[in-house]
């Protein structure tokens, strides 16, 4: 298939516009779904573990497909905690530690279903990796409380928010001056006139929300940060670089620190997310901003961003939730494919709570700062590796794009529930490249349920290959059903190995499952 960017100066030249473009390339897209529509029976997906600290507030939807109206109900509800059984949202304080084990019924006109559920009180939070949106691929630093809302609103008319995505993110650009009763960053009136007002929506939504800083005295976006070089903390350009740890840095920490400061805010708005931003990533200012979150009251995902330094990882991640283990994504082949054979080394350090990020999905429609937008230049078989190997990775799945224009092609690539499991698993494995030939290879990891999660990925420029999966190569003996994850089929019992055609740029996701 002809790649996106190639098609859109082709169709330029020939006078085609843009809009036409897209429209064509959906039809083309939908023409790739592999996976079945849903039923309009429920069908409860998601996470089947949450974690939540003690006498934090719990803010959890059950992610369930199927036609509304629908009823949910819940045996073991531990005490302290509600259910709306309209929504499906949990709410309310659990104060004493423990594991907490229920079962969830969801029932509508078309049938019922239950599913067992557990939340785990204790210190460790985001026990499956983060599954939500950023609106920094779609809208730079160009973002406004509208634009935040509308993307919010999309979540849920999509159904999206069915599948267990339910983070809405802001990023850099959202920041204007310091002040307020806790001296903390506060919004930029022009750009979220009710800062309040948007967390408070999200939440009725039944989504999270999260917000963006840095420890710098600017920002990236040029917006103020959480250090000052004055007592005031009045915001003030970085005028020159600056030498730090033996490297020239056109941005600075300053000597005067208000993380605590803007921590007492973000929670007391309600966010449940903070990405914290800034290059050379060090343990001094990481633990700090995780203490004042952690003191807060309230539990706030902890994103660093960007280019964790790995030597330093192993500290970095008992202080944080998620950290980026490079640069920021394009959506083209070059930069998928440089994060895909190339994060075994991380995985050591990737458990409940605590996740490598390769950086956000760039499916969809995308555009950064660029007023015009437009689909991802990715193939189709490239988004299914992109999806393939960000579920095998067990790392947070974080949307760029513009929600509320999705065709068929991206929502189908974003509902399987299936392929999510995978990355949704309480096991928490990474999977590693147990076999490479070239760029030709096998990703594997061990689920909770004792099943194989496998991805055939053929990354060369050579059209078709046919790679095999060899049960030795697992560690395994004898016969195992192997089951095509994105077509939701098996494909039937194999022994000693599998094999399987694979396009160019693609991949085959597969479960082997053992036979009894």
């Amino acid at each position: 298939m002809k790649k996106t960017y190639l098609s859109i100066l082709i169709l330029g030249f020939l006078g085609i516009s843009n809009s036409t473009y897209v429209k064509a390339q959906q039809s083309v897209n939908s023409e790739a779904i592999l996976t079945p529509k849903h039923g309009p029976e429920p069908k409860i997906n998601g996470a089947k573990v949450f974690g939540v600290r003690p006498g934090h507030p719990i803010i959890y939807t059950i992610p369930t497909s199927g036609l509304r109206p629908m009823k949910f109900s819940v045996k073991g509800l531990p005490k302290g905690v509600s259910l709306d059984e309209n929504t499906g949202r949990l709410s309310g304080v659990i104060s004493k530690a423990g594991t907490y084990n229920m079962s969830i019924n969801a029932q509508n006109a078309h049938g019922k279903t239950n599913r067992d559920f557990t939340i785990i009180v204790g210190e460790t939070i985001a026990l499956t990796p983060p599954m939500g949106w950023n609106h920094y691929n779609i809208y730079g630093t160009r973002i406004t409380q509208e634009q935040v809302l509308l993307q919010a609103k999309a979540m849920v008319s999509t159904g999206l928010i069915n599948h267990g995505w339910s983070y809405m993110n802001i990023d850099d650009g959202w920041q204007g001056a310091r002040g307020g009763k806790h001296f903390a960053i506060l919004p930029d009136s022009t750009r979220f006139p009710d800062m309040q007002g948007l967390v408070n929506q999200v939440h009725d939504l039944g989504l999270k929300i999260g917000t963006y800083s840095t420890p710098w005295v600017e920002s990236y976006g040029h917006r103020i940060g959480g250090s000052a070089m004055n007592a005031e903390g009045k915001f003030e350009r970085t005028k020159e670089n600056i030498a730090r740890n033996k490297k020239i840095l056109p941005y600075a920490i300053g000597d005067y620190h208000f993380w605590k400061n803007d921590a007492k805010q973000f929670a007391e708005w309600g966010f449940d997310y903070l990405k914290y931003d800034w290059n050379p990533i060090e343990l001094k200012e990481t633990k700090e901003m995780y203490d004042a979150l952690r003191d807060s009251g309230r539990d706030i995902v902890y994103s660093l961003s960007n280019s964790t330094p790995f030597a330093t990882i192993k500290e970095l991640s008992e202080v944080s939730n998620t950290w980026r283990t490079g640069g920021d994504i394009k959506d083209n082949w070059k930069s998928l494919k440089s994060r895909i054979f190339t994060q075994d080394k991380w995985a050591p350090f990737a458990r409940p709570g605590h996740w490598n990020d390769p950086d956000m999905m760039i499916v969809g429609v995308v555009g950064w700062n660029s007023a015009e937008k437009w689909p991802s230049k990715l193939t189709p078989d490239e988004q299914y590796t992109h999806m393939s190997a960000w579920c095998l990775m067990s790392v947070p799945l974080l949307l760029g794009c513009d929600i509320s224009k999705m065709d068929d092609f991206t929502l189908n690539l974003l509902t399987n529930d299936e392929v999510i499991a995978v990355n949704q698993d309480p096991l928490g494995k990474q999977a590693t490249v147990i076999k490479r030939e070239g760029d030709k290879g096998v990703m594997a990891k061990d689920l909770a349920d004792g099943t194989k999660a496998v991805g055939l990925f053929n990354l060369e420029d050579n059209g078709e290959q046919t790679i095999a999966l060899k049960w030795s190569d697992l560690g395994i003996k004898g016969k195992y059903m192997v089951r095509d994850l994105w077509r939701q089929k098996d494909l039937g019992i194999y022994e000693n190995e599998f094999k399987a055609n694979v396009a160019e740029h693609g991949v085959v996701m597969i479960s082997v499952r053992r036979v009894k």
